[in-house]
């Protein structure tokens, strides 16, 4: 099971206490069951779901993967064109319309057509991430993955019946369509908004008695910074979950003093991976003073750090990271280019480079990205998280640039948040955290980030800018 069976059981055994709220709308656990089962009979055996928040998106999906069905869901904002070629890309890549063939029933196989969940093994959701193509890659995975991942992650987290789970994101994004899913698992109470807006987080954190957080480190970086400026109360929430990129010092001393009670997570995983490794850092702990650990691997979790040829490196040394554990997905309908995800003799990896050091994973970025200076590897990411601790930076991109003296140089552009900064200010700020051969050579101030039409950090796109003296970014003295 993934989680429908447990929605069955909290409506039994709750019946009328809360399951999910979205924008203030109420679903008890018997009112979500119900408007599920409602929908299951005429649910298709493979469901597209392009939809906003909303408290029908939590029933339409677990509709969407009852019995042997399937769902993929899609992001609502993204262009018609786009959602109608996945769609038709959904139907090539299943024929036969799923297990009860064209036309015939989704649930052929399992007990009856009802709101349960389907055999362990089989697939049920259709995920999607980014590629070098138009077009995002497509992989499945099934029940048994999930089953594990809510088991790994319940156990990390510390995740309890009573608490109060907050998202504000958007439901189509993998990181909140999960919290909502392991919420409905472990019968915790799930809240999001209607769309991300930092006044209705706060009122939720505030009056509807959040005790978790689950966003991305851009999110809580803004709740926290205006949370402290407006006031408002956060010391109910003890827990709070990120996910996306490591944490910055700024955020983190941010998110410390605005929620003063809460154990503050951050993780490492990949769409096709699950959880890979992460820490907490517990109330009153000092953090650790930058770096690039992300922390210890997950119950249930395997690590190795390969060479190119697929050998083991010694402790300390960069390699590819690779994975071995239950949770890891099926594989790509389509789209696989032979650099997503990859297998060494059971060991599964997405090409993050990074290193372990007495058990702790460092996550160093992409191969692809890496700059080599006089000699020197050097990630982007690195430069990137030491750089987003500076005051007055609101968001980093780095790069490297060709050089005739050294092969690459270090580049790096900065979105000034309120107040702006300066070159000085820079170039002060890395010089206890980064080693000299590794800091920025040339620094850009940005009006706008480069980005692809999917709305990623294009490092690429960065340095067409500087080459051709875009207008969006000019160099700091």
């Amino acid at each position: 099971m993934p989680f429908l069976d447990r929605l069955q059981r909290w409506a039994d055994e709750r019946p009328d206490d809360t399951a999910v709220v979205v924008a203030g709308q109420r679903l008890s656990w018997a009112a979500l069951r119900d408007a599920a089962a409602e929908l299951v009979p005429a649910t298709p055996a493979v469901t597209v779901l392009a939809e906003h928040n909303s408290t029908r998106f939590a029933a339409a999906f677990a509709a969407a993967v009852a019995g042997g069905r399937r769902c993929a869901v899609l992001d609502p904002a993204w262009p018609q064109q786009l959602r109608d070629t996945l769609t038709a890309r959904f139907a090539e890549a299943d024929p036969a319309g799923g297990p009860g063939g064209p036309g015939g029933d989704p649930d052929e196989g399992w007990p009856g057509n009802e709101l349960s969940d389907g055999d362990p093994e089989t697939p049920f959701l259709i995920g999607l991430t980014s590629g070098t193509t138009a077009v995002p890659k497509a992989f499945t995975r099934s029940r048994r993955s999930w089953q594990l991942s809510f088991d790994s992650s319940v156990e990390f987290f510390g995740l309890r019946p009573g608490d109060r789970t907050l998202a504000p994101g958007p439901l189509a994004a993998s990181l909140n369509l999960y919290a909502l899913a392991e919420c409905l698992h472990a019968g915790s109470e799930f809240h999001t908004l209607a769309q991300f807006d930092v006044g209705a987080a706060h009122a939720a954190v505030s009056h509807d008695g959040i005790t978790r957080l689950v966003l991305v480190p851009t999110m809580l970086r803004l709740l926290s910074e205006r949370g402290l400026a407006g006031g408002v109360d956060a010391s109910g929430v003890r827990s709070i979950i990120c996910a996306g990129s490591k944490l910055d010092a700024r955020t983190v001393e941010a998110a410390r003093r605005w929620a003063p009670n809460a154990t503050i997570f951050e993780y490492y995983g990949a769409a096709e991976l699950s959880f890979v490794a992460g820490a907490g850092l517990q109330p009153g702990a000092a953090p650790a003073a930058g770096g690039t650990g992300i922390g210890r691997p997950f119950p249930g979790v395997e690590l190795s750090i390969l060479d190119v040829d697929g050998a083991p490196v010694p402790d300390g040394a960069d390699g590819t990271v690779y994975v071995r554990s239950g949770m890891v997905s099926d594989g790509y309908l389509w789209g696989d280019d032979g650099e997503a995800l990859q297998c060494v003799a059971g060991w599964y990896t997405v090409g993050d480079q990074g290193y372990l050091c007495d058990g702790v994973l460092h996550l160093l970025g992409r191969r692809s990205d890496m700059i080599l200076t006089a000699g020197t590897n050097v990630y982007p990411h690195e430069v990137e998280l030491a750089l987003a601790s500076v005051p007055g930076v609101a968001a980093v991109v780095a790069a490297g640039m060709a050089d005739e003296l050294r092969g690459q140089r270090v580049v790096a552009a900065v979105l000034p948040a309120h107040g702006g900064v300066t070159g000085t200010q820079l170039r002060t700020g890395v010089e206890d955290v980064l080693a000299r051969n590794k800091r920025p050579l040339e620094y850009y101030l940005l009006a706008e980030l480069p980005l692809t039409d999917r709305g990623k950090i294009s490092r690429p796109l960065l340095l067409d800018w500087i080459a051709r003296g875009d207008p969006r970014l000019r160099r700091l003295g």
